[in-house]
């Protein structure tokens, strides 16, 4: 399924009313974390391709079946700038320049590639039936650490 992006900064709202639709009649549950993630990255992609490249766009959104307990979602903005995304290094005070990396620590994967005369940023974050163990998430041996006691510094 896809919506056509106007080069309007109203469109990101637009964009990201449309996806949560989309989702919803899909059966993800709003309370779902993976919804909020994939609105976020929704406004984070739409904003880049209407701020950066001032073209048209095309919000794309591949979700799996409503029965599906474990699947991939995969989002795409394809813009008609031939430009590559250039992720930035920004101080503190910035006010922007941080969608890609958000991306980049959202999404389960991303990257981009030529699409025509332009590209297509696509970010992939997996549906799992149940959440991660600390294990899984930060990738460390839970038993080095058993009968151990922390203290919060």
């Amino acid at each position: 399924m896809q919506l056509e992006i106007r080069p309007d900064p109203a469109e990101v709202g637009r964009a990201r009313r449309w996806a949560r639709s989309r989702l919803a009649v899909s059966g993800m549950g709003v309370d779902e974390p993976l919804v909020e993630t994939l609105i976020l990255l929704v406004s984070e992609l739409v904003t880049n391709a209407v701020v950066h490249t001032g073209r048209p766009a095309v919000l794309r959104l591949s979700l799996p079946g409503a029965e599906a307990e474990s699947a991939t979602v995969r989002l795409e903005v394809a813009d008609r700038s031939g430009r590559a995304p250039v992720p930035r290094c920004v101080d503190g005070d910035a006010t922007g320049g941080r969608g890609l990396a958000l991306v980049d620590g959202l999404a389960d994967r991303w990257g981009w590639s030529p699409e025509g005369a332009g590209k297509s940023i696509w970010c992939e974050l997996d549906r799992c039936e149940r959440p991660r163990s600390s294990t899984e998430t930060y990738g460390i041996d839970a038993s080095a650490y058993e009968g151990l006691a922390f203290e919060a510094v």
